[in-house]
């Protein structure tokens, strides 16, 4: 078998491969990183998604820079925290992998007004009236709040609620981490308002 034909069967086989790129990291000498920041932004104004995604009541910043990573990911509107000192911090850049540049973020100041804004108010808890998230329906301009690491949501946010929605479990363990839980939910409403409305175009 001559050198050609390896580099032949070579080339065939690895057909399939990861298309993640970094564009910072790339060689291209003539890289233009404002015409990549100006392409994610046009990529963004087409997205649907009306998700407001409230962190202010977690104060990890592992977990606020996994779920700023997530949100930007799946294109939700925003994302609400406690402060903005939090960007600062190593362990949050550490899991948002730069995802602050792209993603708006709003340190929450008092009440955050949105159902005049015709908003639903989402809780991720376990409730005596919570909905299964199989089975839930998000509305298109959804909020949603994420509790506390160890407390969840407070008793007296829960009644200013529309809704709480819960993750069905099999496990032992009565609760995810926050940040897989907003990711699970996250996606949720990623599947059914993004995704279904591009496929039915």
């Amino acid at each position: 078998i001559g050198s050609n034909s390896v580099e032949t069967d070579s080339q065939t086989e690895w057909t399939d491969v990861q298309k993640k790129i970094i564009p910072w990291k790339n060689t291209t000498p003539s890289l233009d990183l404002e015409m990549v920041f100006q392409d994610r932004a046009a990529k963004l104004g087409k997205s649907n998604s009306r998700l407001i995604v409230v962190a202010s009541l977690i104060d990890k910043p592992t977990n606020l820079g996994g779920l700023c990573r997530t949100s930007e990911i799946f294109g939700a509107s925003a994302l609400v925290v406690g402060g903005l000192h939090y960007l600062q911090d190593k362990q949050f850049q550490h899991l948002s992998v730069s995802a602050e540049q792209w993603l708006p973020l709003v340190e929450v100041n008092g009440n955050i007004q949105k159902k005049t804004e015709g908003y639903t108010i989402i809780g991720v808890e376990q409730t005596a009236k919570s909905f299964d998230l199989t089975e839930y329906c998000f509305p298109e301009k959804s909020l949603l709040l994420l509790g506390n690491e160890h407390e969840g949501i407070p008793a007296n946010l829960i009644h200013h609620l529309d809704v709480c929605v819960e993750i069905p479990q099999q496990g032992i363990i009565r609760s995810l981490n926050v940040h897989v839980s907003g990711a699970l939910l996250i996606w949720e409403y990623t599947r059914q308002q993004v995704i279904k409305q591009k496929q039915q175009k």
